[in-house]
């Protein structure tokens, strides 16, 4: 594969889960959780994304991969 995939790769993977990061925070301010089970997996969910995203950019900062900021 070429580094044009490797980018198309990391912006695909960031968009995706800050897109889902959105949608959750979206349900959750307008009161869309039916229950404190429901509310304390969406936030689990979010702060796992969360997680999971400053990995991968630490990873990518390790590999001195200068898009890592850019998203």
């Amino acid at each position: 594969g070429s580094v044009m995939d490797v980018v198309d790769f990391v912006h695909a993977y960031r968009k995706a889960l800050n897109n889902r990061m959105d949608e959750i925070t979206r349900v959750l301010s307008t009161g869309g959780a039916k229950d404190i089970e429901a509310y304390r997996s969406m936030c689990g969910e979010v702060q796992g994304i969360s997680q999971a995203l400053y990995e991968f950019d630490a990873l990518l900062k390790k590999a001195n991969y200068d898009d890592a900021s850019s998203t």
